[in-house]
């Protein structure tokens, strides 16, 4: 891609943006579902957000015993609509600046809709692991690894081949009801253009998808369960909607032009979003949940065990592996945990390294990588009478950093070394010094990517790609860089060493 003729546009402090006179059109309009919210917001087309045009509705995924996960799809799709009209609205300055409109979501979402184009199920999110058992049968009956080889993931509760089957086995009603099952962008799609295809990105996260080939696999489709017909047409990133209803221009005139982008996965925009655009940069995301991921440009022959590898068009892969819970067991610590008056959970990541702090396997919703073990619970080793409540918060910091670390050693078996290690998402900038532990845990750099909303840019720059493939992004901020503290490099191989030891126990309990 051709260089940018205008000089970087960044802000010294955190909120890297640039105002709407000086934005390089076209504008794309970047929607986002994450786990505890719905974001939208304008970025013009070097992928800076333009000041001012942004909305954020908080909501939450509904809870329940045996591993209950799901959002209503109809609560999200007014999310987004409200953020539309916020961001958008009838803006008369936006009209014929704004050619896309692109999204992105949670992976692993789905839906079931009717004929009439409603939804029959609620959504079920990526935490969701009542499919246990269907888990534990479909690998008794299939070469686990030959599949991963297949479709870039491995068989686990996350994904929907087990869903399908404990949909069949235990909602027999709502399974048959629906006429057709979509992720959640694809559901907000539907609703708001009465039509919808699956971004590659997006039917690479179910777990269906040939990975050589980027079209749904029948053998996967088999194992799940599933007919061919009951899932949407796969779109390549360069195939947008271009027709619209009239009521959308009618709503919201400045969209008159613009294109409308199949769905995405929020891993890949948050990727591409902290600057992870090649094999030179692995990106580890410390959000809600996390991972580590680095852009290839051609398809691994061999996937790691512990890994994932999702195609992202016809010469792109993203590989890495993720963990459900960074964020969610910080706040989980937070809130059980009542650290003595005047410490916070910052202090707690920046406190001297101690071996009485106990081994905390960070496994709230389920483990995905390394191991893959869809119905771990968390597990903390070596509580005694004297662990104090900040003993047990660094526990679980540093669960997640040895959790991380397990995926960055398959990464780099696979990868090989890359030339730098940017962090991201919301815990890496509240409590930064978990950073300091990545870093020493690692034995290298990371760096502190500080602006936020990295997901929508990545979003908004994936669009760009297809609108203005001429203009190159700038190079979005970063600020601290962390250096690794030899010291600690002993800390952290006891730690590994009596991680795997329980993480063996609870595997083979």
């Amino acid at each position: 891609m051709a260089k940018s003729a205008n000089p970087p546009k960044t802000d010294d402090d955190i909120d890297f943006a640039v105002p709407l006179a000086k934005a390089v059109d076209p504008l794309v309009l970047a929607l986002d579902v994450g786990s505890t919210a719905s974001r939208g917001s304008l970025h013009d087309a070097e992928g800076v957000p333009v000041r001012g045009y942004r909305h954020k509705i908080p909501h939450a995924f509904t809870t329940g015993s045996g591993g209950k996960s799901v959002i209503d799809p109809d609560q999200v799709v007014e999310e987004l609509g409200t953020i539309i009209d916020v961001v958008i609205g009838s803006r008369k300055e936006l009209i014929g600046r704004v050619k896309g409109v692109a999204i992105d979501t949670f992976a692993s979402s789905v839906v079931g809709v009717d004929a009439n184009r409603r939804a029959t199920s609620p959504c079920y999110t990526y935490a969701d692991s009542r499919s246990t058992p269907q888990l534990a049968q479909l690998r008794s009956e299939v070469d686990e690894h030959e599949l991963q080889q297949l479709t870039g993931a491995r068989l686990h509760t996350s994904y929907l081949a087990p869903r399908f089957r404990w949909l069949r086995e235990h909602e027999p009603e709502i399974f048959a009801q629906a006429k057709r099952w979509v992720s959640l962008g694809e559901y907000f799609h539907i609703r708001l253009l009465g039509k919808a295809r699956a971004g590659t990105a997006i039917a690479a996260w179910s777990g269906l998808q040939d990975r050589h080939t980027g079209n749904w696999s029948e053998r996967m489709l088999e194992l799940a369960q599933i007919d061919l017909s009951h899932l949407s047409l796969i779109a390549r990133p360069t195939q947008p909607i271009l027709e619209v209803p009239a009521g959308i221009t009618q709503r919201w005139p400045a969209l008159k032009d613009a294109k409308w982008f199949a769905p995405i996965a929020d891993g890949l925009a948050q990727n591409v979003g902290a600057g992870g655009r090649d094999s030179s940069t692995v990106v580890t995301s410390m959000s809600t949940s996390g991972a580590m991921r680095v852009m290839l440009h051609s398809a691994p022959e061999e996937i790691p065990a512990g890994l994932w590898c999702y195609r992202v068009d016809d010469h792109r892969y993203l590989l890495g592996g993720a963990i459900n819970d960074v964020g969610r067991a910080v706040d989980w610590a937070e809130r059980t945990f009542r650290l003595p008056e005047g410490t916070e959970v910052a202090d707690v990541a920046t406190q001297a390294y101690s071996q009485d702090v106990p081994v905390f396997l960070p496994y709230l919703s389920g483990e995905r990588s390394t191991g893959w073990v869809g119905g771990a619970q968390a597990h903390a080793v070596g509580i005694t009478a004297s662990t104090e409540p900040q003993d047990m918060v660094r526990g679980v910091m540093e669960g997640i950093v040895v959790s991380l670390g397990r995926v960055a050693e398959q990464l780099k078996e696979a990868a090989g070394d890359v030339e730098r290690l940017v962090t991201t998402g919301g815990v890496s900038q509240n409590v930064p010094g978990i950073q300091q532990l990545l870093a020493d845990q690692l034995g290298r750099e990371t760096i502190q990517a500080t602006f936020k909303r990295s997901t929508l840019r990545g979003t908004a720059i994936m669009a760009q790609e297809v609108l203005s493939p001429d203009t190159e992004p700038v190079e979005a901020p970063r600020s601290q860089t962390f250096k690794p503290k030899s010291k600690h490099c002993r800390h952290w191989e006891d730690l590994a060493q009596r991680y795997q030891e329980a993480y063996t126990q609870l595997v083979s309990a």
